[in-house]
């Protein structure tokens, strides 16, 4: 347990109320004991939730990683495409020039 814990535990050392230890403390030290109990609270609740998100993967971000998973195998298919158009221009372009060597070492 940490130390903020112990101050605010019902039992003390040697089985002192944490009432007792709390008027030995100031107001603005019992407020921020308070306040560091609260914050602990709130963070186990966030660890709690960040751990279930994680075991579970919503239906939300399933149907958008989906929508996601459609987009780049479109914009794969795209990209090869693009790449075959390439190799045939190329392949055009050097038969092309091919023609127009042999054409001029015949004269």
């Amino acid at each position: 347990m940490s130390s903020i814990q112990d101050t605010l535990d019902t039992s003390g050392p040697q089985g002192v109320s944490s009432d007792v230890l709390l008027h030995l403390l100031s107001p603005v030290e019992q407020d921020l004991l308070k306040e560091y109990k609260l914050l602990s609270q709130n963070l186990n609740i966030l660890s709690k939730e960040l751990a279930k998100m994680a075991t579970v993967p919503t239906p939300e971000i399933l149907d958008n990683l989906r929508v996601l998973e459609r987009k780049m195998a479109i914009v794969f298919t795209l990209l090869k495409t693009s790449v075959y158009s390439i190799f045939l221009q190329q392949q055009i372009h050097d038969e092309e020039g091919g023609i127009i060597l042999a054409n001029s070492t015949d004269d």
